[in-house]
């Protein structure tokens, strides 16, 4: 199975996805999150996590607590 990008718009509950693929990047870690295992994002900031460690980082970073 080859791997592709997907492009995904996140939406509130789901996302739509943009461009065909079967994977995006976490924008914290850069780890490649298949579509199947993808539980994490954030819709103001249209990023994906690959888990809540990385949605605590972003968040952290965020408010400037680190």
């Amino acid at each position: 199975m080859s791997e592709i990008k997907a492009k995904l718009k996140f939406k509130q509950n789901h996302f739509e996805i943009i461009e065909e693929g079967n994977y995006v990047n976490c924008a914290v870690s850069k780890k490649k999150i298949l579509l199947k295992d993808l539980r994490y994002w954030n819709v103001e900031l249209q990023e994906a996590y690959f888990s809540p460690i990385e949605v605590n980082v972003r968040y952290r970073k965020l408010k400037k607590l680190d």
